[in-house]
């Protein structure tokens, strides 16, 4: 991807590094809260190796009050906005702020495509080649609940849903699917149950072929960005799309002419440092779309491999799992901790921790991938303060293809059952969130909680992470030792 829209500041030596500029930011959230963490932030000289620290004082510095972890948030979003960059096809350059007023570079056609199917009228979960329905549905969220793979508010808002199936279909409603092709996105769960969906992703032709063939086959209607609808049929992939990172203020005038009430899905996904730019353009664009719209609903879905406060329940059933472990694993351990010099199999929380804090950066995605993620929080966090209804979950750990094409992290998922971490298959994680998803639009965005940490941790599917024996970076190395045959299989 070129250097043109969305791009990280220049240095002194011209260069655009992505090292400094997450520094910067981190250092920016902090420094209002925690003086002393902001200038750690900024000493460390390693970011690539040494961020995942400082991510997680993001998240401890702002847990005394509600206050705290809003000025962390206001002053991540801050710092982003007023650094990073807009770059003109002619090498100039203006402040990410432009966008909020910036002229579109050409206009947007409406294209629709309506499904053929009938809509589902029961929430069904796609799971291990089944459909799980009715009472089937019910025994597996007990289960998960059972062995800590989901939150028991997560199983309560799925329950929710499949008491109500008239809910699945979003009735005056469209959810905007940023990232129309991605394999965690709700587009296909929601186009099943026959909602209005609108799609948008990279103007590319096979994306939009697979993407146009899953709104035939299913019971909503898909709208998506054309060149001119009056010029192509209503089903061109090859004139769709839009590129987030250099047409924000196209897009935002398409989606402010959407009808029924706007719901703006942020499901981007990149490698690398683009993950960032595509993720801070598309803050921009929800800047600029809810100054168009005062009916805007933000959803989001959180990584689980970050850090997050968790409720005093998650660390008890941690504290018991940790204190059963078998024979053969006590004996394992001590001999592993003290040849790691502490750092693998540690326990995962001090008995009676209220919150707790889990930490399941994984150093292998790298600090772009945190800071993007983490942006999204930061939003989520000050929109719903602001009234906003907002919707965000987190998702579990995922078969995805960008997670096996990472050969450390496909070991781990392979490995990560010996744990009590589950994985999830796609199919199943896509039904899931989604069923969440309409669950907070259906409630104003969920219960009402006192701080931003028990609004992450509601109706969380974390697959286990937040309740299993050990801290998950101590048993990442092991995972992925045990599971790497599984993982070449």
């Amino acid at each position: 991807m070129t250097d043109e829209g969305v791009v990280f500041p220049a240095g002194p030596d011209g260069r655009r590094s992505t090292a400094a500029l997450g520094r910067a930011v981190v250092a920016d959230a902090l420094r209002p809260v925690d003086p002393a963490g902001a200038g750690a932030a900024e000493r460390e000289t390693n970011w690539r190796a040494g961020y995942l620290a400082h991510f997680r004082r993001l998240v401890e510095v702002g847990l005394p009050s509600r206050e705290a972890a809003l000025t962390v948030a206001d002053a991540g979003l801050t710092s982003l906005h007023r650094r990073m960059r807009v770059a003109a096809p002619d090498g100039a350059e203006t402040g990410l702020e432009t966008l909020a007023t910036a002229p579109a570079g050409r206009a947007l056609a409406t294209a629709e495509v309506p499904g053929t199917a009938e809509p589902e009228r029961e929430l069904s979960l796609p799971f291990r080649g089944e459909r799980l329905r009715g009472d089937a549905l019910l025994r597996r969220l007990d289960t998960w609940v059972e062995c800590g793979s989901v939150e028991p508010s997560a199983a309560e808002a799925v329950r929710t849903v499949a008491a109500h199936p008239e809910w699945l279909a979003l009735p005056g409603s469209t959810v905007v699917v940023l990232g129309a092709g991605a394999e965690m996105g709700p587009l296909t769960a929601l186009l099943r149950w026959g909602a209005r969906v609108a799609g948008v992703d990279l103007p590319r032709r096979a994306l939009w072929e697979r993407v146009l063939d899953t709104a035939r086959r299913g019971a909503g209607t898909l709208l998506y960005p054309l060149d001119d609808a009056s010029l192509y049929p209503a089903d061109d992939a090859s004139r769709a799309g839009a590129d987030l990172i250099t047409e924000v203020p196209a897009v935002v005038d398409w989606l402010t002419g959407l009808p029924g009430r706007a719901v703006l899905g942020n499901y981007v996904y990149a490698d690398g440092a683009t993950n960032v730019r595509v993720s801070t353009a598309v803050d921009a664009l929800t800047v600029r779309l809810a100054a168009a719209r005062n009916d805007l609903a933000l959803a989001f879905l959180a990584t689980p491999t970050d850090v997050f406060a968790v409720p005093p329940d998650a660390v008890a059933q941690s504290v018991r799992a940790y204190a059963g472990r078998s024979r053969a694993a006590k004996l394992l351990g001590r001999p592993l901790r003290t040849l790691s010099a502490g750092r693998l199999l540690q326990r995962a929380y001090l008995p009676g921790s209220d919150p707790g804090v889990v930490d399941s950066l994984v150093a292998q995605q790298g600090p772009n991938y945190a800071l993007a993620k983490r942006l999204q929080r930061w939003r989520a966090t000050v929109a719903r303060a602001a009234g906003t209804t907002v919707s965000m979950n987190v998702a579990p750990p995922t078969r995805t293809r960008s997670v096996l094409k990472n050969r450390a992290l496909a070991a781990a998922y392979a490995g990560a059952h010996r744990f009590g971490v589950e994985v999830f298959e796609p199919a199943t994680s896509n039904v899931l969130m989604a069923a969440l998803l309409v669950h907070d639009l259906h409630t104003g965005g969920g219960p009402e909680h006192e701080h931003p940490w028990q609004d992450e941790a509601y109706a969380a599917v974390h697959g286990g992470l937040w309740r299993s024996a050990y801290a998950p970076r101590s048993a990442l190395g092991l995972a992925a030792l045990l599971g790497y045959g599984a993982a070449r299989g």
